[in-house]
């Protein structure tokens, strides 16, 4: 039986763990103009919520490429974002916590928090176009997994970088009711 565990947290690990790239081509892989193009894809019918989208995005590519300083500055204007959609303002104030820090660790924790409550007002908008993607990472927050909106199906997961760049999976997305 102890085998059988030992192979399952072997596998597990095995399946989310590449190799580490360079901080360069981490920054390549967010900074793509196709990654830009996607989120341009996403239209909602509400602009205010289409700004929160796009902070979010933002943030969440901050996480990916591993930058502190940039996860920072597009967690303020998230913050500005949420705090400015009724309803929203205490999500507003966990932005703040991840602004307020230049710790990636610290953010990342926080990240865990907004996605949970950002993905729940994404699972009820109304979209115009486009899709949106619900990932989820099972080792994320010491092995209780996180998830995150993305606006691409290919994983780059922000609470890990390019040291799991990959780690994760599509499971849902939200489309346009059209």
């Amino acid at each position: 039986m102890k085998n059988y565990i030992g192979i399952a947290m072997l596998s597990t690990l095995m399946a989310c763990t590449n190799a580490p790239k360079k901080g360069a081509e981490v920054a390549d892989a967010v900074d793509k103009t196709d990654s830009i193009a996607v989120v341009s894809d996403v239209q909602l019918k509400d602009a205010r919520l289409e700004n929160i989208y796009k902070g979010y995005i933002s943030l969440k590519n901050s996480l990916v490429a591993s930058n502190a300083a940039a996860a920072k500055q597009t967690a303020m204007d998230l913050s500005a974002a949420l705090k400015a959609f009724e309803g929203c303002e205490n999500t507003g104030l966990i932005a703040d916590k991840i602004a307020g820090s230049e710790d990636l660790k610290l953010q990342r924790k926080e990240f865990t928090a907004l996605s949970s409550d950002v993905i729940a007002l994404f699972k009820h908008a109304d979209l115009k176009k486009g899709t949106i993607y619900i990932e989820h990472c099972p080792m994320a927050n010491n092995g209780d997994g996180g998830d995150w909106l993305s606006a691409e199906k290919k994983i780059r997961n922000p609470y890990y970088g390019s040291e799991m760049m990959d780690c994760g999976a599509v499971v849902e997305e939200i489309k346009s009711k059209q």
